[in-house]
This record gives C-alpha cells, sequence and structure tokens, in this order.
C-alpha cells in the first residue's frame, strides 16, 4: 500500500507539473494588454493597415489571428527587412504578394509593446465577427416574407361579403321605389320653378353689382397694379436662380469638409487664387485623403468608378475611367467678365461674400442673385486696402507722374497684360 501511495504522488506531481506548464503557455500567448496595443496601434499601424478591410497593407485581423507563431510576428513587426534577407519562407511570401512592397521597421518596440499590439489586433478581430454574427440573423428577419397574415386575408374576405350584402339590399330598394312611383316624376313642378327664380335672383345681383361704376372701377384698377407688379417681379427676376441648388451625381458635404474639417476652399478650388475661375477640383484631390478615409461609403465609391480605381488592389485602370458629369451652379452670362484672382487675391474679398456661409451648407446652392445691380452695390460700399498691394501701388505711382507733368502710356496701366484682350 505504501508503494502505490508513493506512486500517487509522484503522479500528481507530475499531472500538476504538465498542468502549470499548460496555464503557463495559453498566458504566454494572451499576456497581451489590448488597451496599451490599442494606442500603439494608432500611433505606428494606422497610416497602412486596418483591421478588418485593405490598405496598403493587408488586413491584420484575419492575418494575425491565424497566425499562432507570435515569436515570428513579434520578428516580422520588429524588422521584417531581416527576415527577407535571411530567405525566410513566410516572409518571402508575403514579400512576393504585395509586389516587393518594404514595411516599414519598428526597431523601437519592445516585446511588450508588440504583445500587446498582437492583443488588441486579435480582440478587435474577434469583435468584429462578433458583431458580424449578430448582424446576420437580423438582416435575414428583415429579409424575410411571411406574407399577409391570416386575420388580414379573413379582414379583407369579411369585408367583401358585407360590401356584396349591402349592394344586394340597396338593389332591392331602388326596384322597389321604382315600382311605387311608377315612372312619375319625383319634384313638383313648383318646386322646379322655385329653383328657376332663385338663379334669376343670382343674376339679378350680379347685375346689379355691375351697375355700380364705382365698384367695377376698383377692381379694375386692383387688378391692372396686381398684373403690373406681377410682370415686374417676372421680368426683373428674369435668368435670376438665386437659390439654384440641382442635384449633384456625388453628394459632397461641405458643411462637413469646410465646417467640421475646417479645409480652406483654395485646396480644393485653388484656381480661385491665381485664374479667372475658380476651377472644379480633379479627382485626385479627392483621393488625397480618400484612398484611405471612409473607403467603405457608397458616394466614394462612385469617385473609384470615376477613376477605374479597386480599392481592394489599390490599381488604375485608365479603361473604365470616365468624367463626372457636375452640373454648374453659379453662372454669369458670356458678356459679363469675372476674375476671381482679382476678387480673392487683390481685393482679399472672402468666399463667402458672393458664395454665402458654404461651411454650413449641406449641398452648395446659389446664395446671392448675381445681378449687375448686386455687384455694383458690393463695388460702391466696399473699401480699397492699397497697402502692400503692388497694383493699386502701381496705379499711384502713375497718377504720381501724370501730376508731374510726366508722360504716361496705356503699358504703365497694365495695358499690355495678357487678359486686358484674352479672356
Amino acid at each position: 500500500m505504501r508503494s502505490i501511495s508513493l506512486i500517487f504522488k509522484q503522479f500528481s506531481k507530475t499531472v500538476l507539473l504538465l498542468a502549470c506548464f499548460t496555464v503557463w503557455g495559453i498566458s504566454a500567448k494572451a499576456q497581451g494588454d489590448p488597451a496599451k496595443g490599442e494606442a500603439i496601434f494608432k500611433a505606428n499601424c494606422t497610416s497602412c493597415h486596418k483591421i478588418d478591410s485593405r490598405m496598403t497593407g493587408p488586413a491584420l485581423g484575419p492575418v494575425i489571428s491565424s497566425e499562432t507563431d507570435d515569436k515570428w510576428l513579434a520578428s516580422w513587426i520588429r524588422n521584417n527587412q531581416a527576415l527577407i534577407a535571411a530567405k525566410d519562407p513566410k516572409a518571402l511570401k508575403i514579400w512576393n504578394e504585395y509586389s516587393q512592397a518594404s514595411m516599414s521597421v519598428f526597431t523601437q518596440l519592445s516585446d511588450d509593446d508588440i504583445a500587446n499590439v498582437i492583443a488588441y489586433v486579435r480582440a478587435d478581430w474577434k469583435k468584429i465577427q462578433d458583431d458580424q454574427k449578430k448582424a446576420a440573423p437580423a438582416a435575414g428577419a428583415v429579409a424575410e416574407d411571411k406574407g399577409p397574415s391570416d386575420l388580414a386575408v379573413y379582414a379583407l374576405i369579411g369585408v367583401i361579403v358585407v360590401a356584396l350584402i349591402i349592394i344586394l339590399v340597396l338593389n332591392n330598394i331602388i326596384a322597389t321605389l321604382e315600382r311605387l312611383i311608377g315612372g312619375q316624376r319625383l319634384l313638383p313642378v313648383e318646386a322646379e320653378i322655385t329653383e328657376s327664380e332663385v338663379a334669376a335672383d343670382k343674376y339679378a345681383l350680379l347685375k346689379r353689382i355691375l351697375k355700380n361704376k364705382k365698384l367695377v372701377f376698383f377692381i379694375i384698377f386692383a387688378g391692372t397694379i396686381a398684373m403690373c407688379s406681377w410682370g415686374w417681379v417676372a421680368l426683373w427676376n428674369t435668368n435670376v436662380h438665386q437659390g439654384y441648388q440641382p442635384v449633384q451625381p456625388i453628394k459632397f458635404p461641405h458643411d462637413l469638409h469646410a465646417g467640421v474639417m475646417q479645409i480652406q476652399c483654395q485646396y480644393c478650388h485653388s484656381g480661385a487664387y491665381k485664374s479667372k475661375n475658380a476651377s472644379i477640383p480633379s479627382l485626385n484631390v479627392c483621393m488625397n485623403c480618400h484612398k484611405t478615409v471612409k473607403t467603405e461609403s457608397l458616394e466614394i465609391h462612385k469617385i473609384y468608378d470615376a477613376l477605374g480605381y479597386d480599392p481592394q488592389t489599390q490599381k488604375y485602370d485608365s479603361l473604365k475611367a470616365r468624367p463626372i458629369q457636375w452640373i454648374r451652379i453659379h453662372n454669369l452670362p458670356d458678356f459679363a467678365y469675372f476674375n476671381h484672382s482679382q476678387h480673392v487675391k487683390v481685393g482679399g474679398i472672402k468666399c463667402q461674400q458672393c458664395h454665402g456661409p458654404v461651411e454650413t451648407m449641406k449641398e452648395v446652392y446659389q446664395y446671392s442673385p448675381l445681378t449687375m445691380k448686386w455687384c455694383i452695390q458690393c463695388h460702391k460700399r466696399t473699401d480699397i486696402n492699397m497697402k502692400g498691394n503692388a497694383y493699386y501701388e502701381n496705379m499711384i505711382a502713375v497718377h504720381d507722374l501724370i501730376k508731374k507733368g510726366v508722360k504716361v502710356t496705356p503699358a504703365q496701366l497694365g495695358g499690355i497684360e495678357c487678359g486686358k484682350c484674352h479672356y
């Protein structure tokens, strides 16, 4: 018995030792802190990676979750170039898959930092998968069509039966009344005469009103004033499109970009500062941000389609590219010359002075009437700041020459600038 108890004690110690090693192995893999890993991930990884979708690099959620060798992951994150140089099979496979593009090295990260990042990616990827599983039955329930309920069907049948009964009853009543009357007239002749007299009295009242010349003159005069006022307003507003807001092919929220994000107008409309036209920005300006920002948006995918851009491969196909048919909002007549740079750069006028509070507009519309009267009133009340302005300083110098009696040529007044004739 004593030998059996000794064997049992040794066996229990062995089992306990194996259990401790197992727990230690599991805790070693999950020892990272996801909260700390999130901060490190956002500071170093978000410019190239997302957890659930591909950017410049692959989606990290499925990659890191499927890789069980945390030591190899740490070596790849810290210095992937060393693994590639050492002909590591996994490293070479990734390098060739992404067109031999080099990933940044993070030699400054410690083992604990990398473990925290791996723990955060795995935890967040698991959360995303759980949310997708929860959303899938709800989506299926919404899409499921069970058809009309039995109560609705029975109620519809009941309404039809009641309607048929009412129709039969009314037909019987009409038939009975026709038999009783025997085809005679329902109304006596005296009643018809009374109605004609009432109609005659109405016409008599109208005749008395028409005989009142003062009242007739007042009605005609008021009608003439109303028609003239309506005609004047209609003619005055001809070809004035204040408030015009067409439906654009892409819903561009100016209140988000110019308001919340505080992006300067000239970042997109760069021509306003240096040319006659403010210009519509090319889609490449949009891709400066939206190659990585809001890639799931349907409106952003319209930009991708117009450029022939595939967000998965991040490549452009020029054969699929097509221009976006923007609808112009602010449109001056051909005989009206307006130069944006002269007003924005020389005059120092802000965009909102003509285009209104664009930073609050969900979709841009024509804020100002853009009529000649409106422009003239602005030119009358706007003060000119001549200090530090080369154009006005030249004008002052020319006027000083005129006062001294010196000959002045059109060239000194800007007469040989290309825009004087070619616009």
